[in-house]
């Protein structure tokens, strides 16, 4: 019996020394476990930098000068004789309204300064006579005093009519519409049988003469305007043909549904090929204000607003607003939201949240 006791007391030692060894290693493996299983993201430091991109522009050939051109009396337009991209000359004629009431006008000045004439004719006539018989004595100073004011009068009315007629006339030219100066009828705003008013644009005319590329670019580069305004240009449809050009203008007003601006690159010398219209590329150079650049990775977003996400010395994730300075490719620009030196988290930040406790993935940049 004494043997059959120790017996079992030896067996249950075994076994409690064999699940002492078990869970040693259990409880070993699950304390290594607690680190592996932190999330491990790769960091970028804060660090303010200037930025020269190199930024593509889009746009188009443009007239320096665009005219409109429109007539100077009210009508019917009878008669259209240009088309949209047709070039014209100086003092061709681009439309017709109905003149009839012009000629009318014209035709009876004439009829008028004709009677005048003739009555100034007599008037004359009448005034040499009184003149002759006044040296005679033949005739009264008051009869000469009067053939003299009549003479006078029909003077004035021969002007006047004469006034009159040349007013007449000019309104006639008015029915008849033409270009100023040379270029490119680029649009019209009649149609014949069209009742127009005086003023009202009929044609835009696209001016012979310097050209400029115009561009939509972000309002972040009006305030910061390259210091070399040189920029080359290169038609979209023919990359072969490239001119320089100089920033000659950029709106100060800021187009509230794109957030863009205007810009007019000046070209002196544009190639033939640059056609009005043409669909053209402008490289220019822009020296931003100094920002933090940090991986296009790294950007958040909370409440639909920017936003990163920052590592304390505890290595715990702190959401940070930002204000985005600029899109660069591949990365983004930040004018505002870091602190210098601060770590940016630049992997997966879609699975963290504020208090997180992460680990800087070996290798990435302390």
């Amino acid at each position: 019996m004494p043997r059959l006791a120790n017996r079992a007391q030896f067996r249950t030692s075994l076994a409690l020394v064999a699940t002492v060894l078990t869970a040693f290693p259990n409880s070993m493996a699950r304390a290594g476990d607690k680190s592996s299983a932190l999330l491990r993201v790769t960091v970028a430091t804060a660090r303010r930098q200037h930025i020269t991109p190199d930024l593509p522009l889009t746009g188009t050939i443009q007239a320096r000068i665009l005219s409109n051109i429109a007539f100077q009396t009210s009508g019917r337009v009878v008669r259209r004789d240009v088309e949209v991209g047709q070039y014209v000359k100086a003092g061709q004629t681009l439309a017709h309204l109905e003149r009839t009431e012009q000629q009318t006008d014209v035709t009876s000045a004439e009829a008028a300064l004709n009677a005048a004439n003739a009555q100034l004719l007599e008037a004359q006539r009448n005034f040499e006579r009184q003149q002759s018989l006044l040296s005679s004595g033949s005739t009264t100073r008051e009869r000469f005093d009067q053939a003299l004011a009549t003479l006078r009068t029909d003077e004035a009315q021969v002007n006047s009519a004469q006034a009159a007629l040349n007013t007449a006339r000019e309104r006639l030219t008015y029915t008849e519409l033409k270009a100023g100066r040379d270029g490119i009828i680029v649009s019209r705003s009649i149609e014949v049988g069209q009742v127009v008013q005086a003023g009202q644009t009929a044609f835009a005319l696209a001016e012979d003469g310097p050209r400029d590329a115009v561009f939509q670019v972000p309002e972040i580069l009006v305030t910061n305007p390259p210091n070399d305004r040189t920029v080359d240009i290169t038609s979209q449809s023919m990359p072969n043909v490239t001119v320089a050009g100089s920033v000659r203008e950029i709106s100060p007003i800021l187009d509230q549904a794109t957030g863009t601006v205007t810009l007019k690159v000046a070209v002196e010398r544009a190639p033939a090929d640059l056609t009005l219209g043409s669909a053209v590329v402008g490289r220019a150079r822009w020296e931003l204000s100094p920002a933090f650049v940090i991986p296009s990775s790294a950007l958040f977003a909370a409440n639909g607003k920017p936003a990163v996400w920052i590592l304390d010395s505890e290595n715990k994730a702190r959401l940070r607003g930002v204000v985005v300075q600029e899109y660069l490719t591949g990365a983004v620009a930040l004018a505002a939201g870091l602190e210098e030196g601060e770590r940016v988290v630049t992997s997966s930040v879609q699975l963290l949240y504020p208090g997180k406790v992460v680990a800087v993935a070996y290798g990435a940049e302390p």
